[in-house]
């Protein structure tokens, strides 16, 4: 009884430590950001029109299940777009980029330094692909595409928008929103 007991408290143990399927893409349970390791917060799907876009996964140095909590969190945060369609011209993703920061965050979509984040998206993106976006508790905004640096700014107005984009009370989806959220 004894082993079987320890048998199952080492599964559940451990099972925080399996990545977790959304859409046919395996989420990480953690992400290295500098040197914090950030747990998944939650994850869920990007749709536009029907069609699954990417995955987006939340990941926080403590849980958080809404956007209050999220904002006033003064960890690192880490969004992660594991794509799933077949391909998303860049002009997409900048436009999607770009309305999400003026429905959420009209001053900071304004901003020289939202138009610098934007112009770092110069690539479509393919099935398998993965973008990061990192927000570092002073204020500093970094992206990444399948690892290769994309830019790195400081400007905490900025970075609290681009949270707003998936997180805001516009947005990008409600869905994925939720998920990211852990509240699905």
């Amino acid at each position: 009884m004894k082993e079987f007991v320890a048998a199952v408290a080492l599964v559940l143990l451990s099972s925080s430590a399996w990545a977790l399927e959304v859409a046919g893409v395996n989420v990480p349970p953690a992400v290295t950001v500098g040197r914090k390791i950030l747990n998944l917060n939650g994850a869920g799907v990007r749709t536009k029109f029907f069609v699954k876009v990417y995955v987006g996964a939340l990941y926080t140095e403590k849980n958080v299940s809404t956007t209050d909590e999220l904002l006033r969190d003064p960890g690192e945060k880490a969004v992660r777009m594991h794509f799933v369609h077949r391909k998303v011209e860049k002009e997409k993703i900048v436009d999607a980029f770009a309305e999400g920061l003026a429905n959420n965050a009209p001053e900071a979509a304004r901003s020289a330094e939202a138009k610098t984040f934007l112009s770092w998206f110069r690539n479509d993106f393919v099935a398998g692909d993965t973008v990061g976006i990192d927000v570092s508790p002073d204020g500093a905004l970094s992206a990444t595409h399948n690892g290769k640096a994309l830019g790195t700014l400081r400007d905490p107005a900025l970075a609290r928008a681009v949270l707003l984009v998936w997180f805001g009370e516009k947005p990008a989806d409600g869905g994925l929103k939720k998920g990211m959220l852990g509240r699905d």
